[in-house]
């Protein structure tokens, strides 16, 4: 039918909701560097560690929201409860200034990260979950493309923030930059509440199709561990099948191969998301620019990243992915990807070293990492979100997608332990410094050939078949 050609018309407030959510968290992360160095004294080392456990906090908490869903309330309530919480953490940031005591500071810093962490990584999994579900079975490649555009205005949202919540900082002052991407988590929260009416929802009561299939994970899997019932001879999942139905298994099964990929994509989270702390920190080293009139910062020059992404995506998308066909799976793309994101940090490496060398560099030689290291996000992250919503059981969407998320969550906790481990600043081996970023894409080259190694022999879930009738 014509109909199934076209996105829902609920996807729009979806959309809309992602590219406000992303300006107030990317917003409020373009300055956090700046602000923990100035403001709050820390050095460099404290602030990386900093960010980077307040990012894996972030991305920990999908799996209770994945969970909450699930399980309880469903995603559309999921979200729409636990955004009000990240409403509040934007506010608390935004307090920090009426005392000029570093204590109280310091305290409204963890208080508002910690909220932000819960209401942001709670619904992270479920709204982009929620969007798959207003597709039908059959919409595979509107489906390709519905997340591809969910990955634009994530970016659109972001490229906005890290232009303009620096500039407000520098205006207006910190309450202002901490307090607006508050509002406008408010309005994600209200587009999103606005669309209430048109959404399909799953209940999480019945996200399972049969009473086997409803049992999960746990049972299943403890069930075939301790070998109830196996009789010799028996295949190490025969016992299960005795007690649940066939479907039940095979997404066990499917469950755990999608673990397996999921289990070498952290490193490419710990080299990607220090363009929110290291990089800019580099940046401060550098020769700020102007272009069109405009001053460019450090923390502004982080918007090239999402300003590379929404050129990219409908480039790849719409160009380069039909060009290659069948040959672009989705496991091949990421290996691309996890394999620019190493190139990209011997880039890095290669502009701090002239640094540490006494050149002064211009801040456009970012331009050059940026870029590869975005060519890389777009092969990486947003064929994993397609990937774990077409991979996972039905019943367990919102959960798979919240093992994609914990990834980098692992990712970031990688980042805290090198740094808090592998050197101390001043003696060259500090989080900013050309060892420490050749190291990362040394070791991110590694991950890189065993992933493609280990992607040869994954073996793709299959997906339902369009109805003759449609």
């Amino acid at each position: 039918m014509s109909d199934d050609r076209r996105f829902p018309s609920q996807v729009r407030f979806i959309l809309g909701n992602e590219a406000c959510e992303r300006f107030s968290y990317y917003g409020m992360k373009s300055i956090l560097a700046v602000y923990a160095t100035t403001m709050l004294m820390m050095t460099e080392d404290q602030a990386t560690e900093v960010i980077h456990l307040f990012g894996f906090a972030n991305y920990l908490m999908p799996l209770l929201g994945g969970w909450i869903s699930d399980r309880f309330w469903g995603r559309y309530k999921t979200i729409l409860w636990i955004s009000l919480f990240y409403c509040a953490g934007h506010g608390v940031l935004a307090l920090a200034d009426l005392s000029a005591s570093i204590d109280y500071k310091i305290g409204c810093l963890y208080l508002g990260l910690g909220l932000i962490a819960f209401g942001s990584g709670g619904i992270k999994p479920c709204v982009s979950a929620f969007m798959g579900d207003q597709f039908k079975p059959w919409q595979k490649k509107l489906l390709q493309k519905a997340y591809a555009a969910f990955y634009w205005c994530i970016n659109l949202g972001s490229f906005s923030s890290m232009l303009l919540i620096p500039l407000i900082k520098d205006n207006w002052g910190w309450s202002w930059a901490f307090g607006i991407p508050g509002i406008l988590m408010a309005l994600a929260t209200f587009v999103f509440w606005l669309g209430r009416k048109r959404y399909v929802h799953v209940d999480p009561a019945n996200a399972a199709e049969s009473t086997e299939e409803k049992a999960g994970f746990v049972p299943v899997m403890a069930h075939a561990l301790t070998g109830k019932d196996r009789k010799p001879g028996d295949s190490f999942w025969a016992a299960a099948r005795r007690k649940f139905s066939d479907e039940a298994v095979d997404g066990v099964i499917a469950t755990l191969r999608v673990m397996m990929i999921f289990s070498m994509i952290p490193m490419f989270w710990a080299l990607f998301d220090q363009g929110g702390s290291t990089w800019v920190l580099q940046g401060k080293q550098m020769q700020e620019v102007t272009l069109f009139g405009m001053r460019l910062t450090a923390e502004q020059f982080q918007a090239a990243n999402p300003a590379f992404v929404m050129v990219l995506i409908p480039l790849v998308v719409y160009g380069i992915y039909p060009l290659l066909g069948n040959w672009a799976t989705p496991l091949r793309r990421v290996t691309l990807g996890l394999g620019g994101a190493g190139a990209a940090y011997f880039l890095v490496g290669w502009l701090q070293m002239r640094l540490e060398q006494g050149e002064q560099l211009s801040l456009l030689w970012q331009l050059m990492p940026y870029f590869v290291i975005t060519m890389s996000e777009v092969l990486v992250s947003v064929t994993g979100l397609e990937f774990a919503f077409t991979q996972a059981p039905k019943a367990m969407k919102s959960t798979i997608t919240s093992f994609w998320l914990l990834t980098s969550a692992v990712g970031q906790l990688i980042v805290v332990a090198i740094t808090h481990f592998g050197g101390a600043e001043g003696d060259g081996s500090s989080a900013v410094s050309s060892g420490r970023f050749f190291l990362y894409g040394e070791w991110m080259l590694v991950v890189t050939v065993i992933f493609a190694v280990v992607a040869t022999f994954y073996r793709y879930r299959k997906e339902e078949e369009e109805p003759a009738a449609a």
